[in-house]
């Protein structure tokens, strides 16, 4: 894994972290439904991201 993959797997590990507290708040206030799933789908593509990149 070169440098750059490296770094992009950093930053999408952040976002990963960001996004599952996210939702931890998002399913315990439940105000806006169409917000949880996207921050679910945002979450996916995140850690599709994140397994390609583990995969190269």
């Amino acid at each position: 894994m070169d440098r750059k993959a490296k770094k992009r797997l950093e930053i999408l590990r952040k976002k990963e972290t960001k996004l599952k507290q996210q939702l931890a708040g998002a399913t315990s206030q439940a105000d806006d439904p169409d917000e949880l799933q996207q921050i679910k789908d945002e979450l996916t593509s995140v850690l599709a991201e994140i397994d390609k990149l583990k995969n190269s």
